[in-house]
């Protein structure tokens, strides 16, 4: 099952289901986007097989431009999800669908620096699955102490994640 109710942290053992629902709204999207340019990907711990998340499926949208923007947004209201503004992550523009929301969608320009770190930390744990158990429990310990917090459990994991990227970049360049 997916979908957290706003604020809380609950993770979920590694579900099969989270790719497929993916795929699923992948395709629904893609129905709803018609013939616009885009790229879309499945980011997140979701996206890691064998690590534990949130159940909400993580998806990064990545457009040519930001400049019709608004056309963007009402597309995307239309297909259900609600937009949020940057909502702390300048350059990104954050959307939710459902209730519990069961659907992130982050989407972004061309150029934007937040994609490339969120694929290579994607592709860094399901390529390190022994830094991916490492971060897995220190999601857990996180989950724990910030269950009804989920601002305060992004924040305290975010040295890690930043700690991460500098591993990951170097990797990518000497795989």
């Amino acid at each position: 099952m997916i979908g957290l109710k706003k604020g809380t942290v609950r993770l979920s053992r590694y579900s099969g289901l989270w790719k497929r629902r993916y795929a699923q709204e992948q395709k629904r999207l893609g129905a709803a986007l018609g013939n616009h340019r885009y790229t879309l990907e499945h980011i997140g711990s979701t996206a890691v097989p064998g690590l534990d998340a949130k159940p909400i499926i993580d998806m990064a949208l990545q457009i040519p431009s930001l400049k019709r923007l608004p056309l963007w947004i009402a597309q995307l209201e239309k297909a259900g999800y609600a937009y949020q503004g940057e909502y702390g992550l300048p350059g990104r523009h954050f959307f939710t669908r459902g209730t519990p929301v069961t659907h992130h969608l982050h989407l972004v320009g061309r150029d934007c620096e937040h994609w490339d770190r969120w694929l290579l930390f994607r592709d860094y744990l399901r390529a390190r699955p022994a830094e991916a158990a490492r971060y897995n429990a220190f999601k857990r310990a996180l989950a724990r102490k910030f269950a009804n917090n989920r601002d305060a459990y992004t924040k305290a994991k975010t040295p890690l994640i930043n700690r991460l990227l500098v591993t990951a970049r170097k990797w990518r360049e000497h795989p």
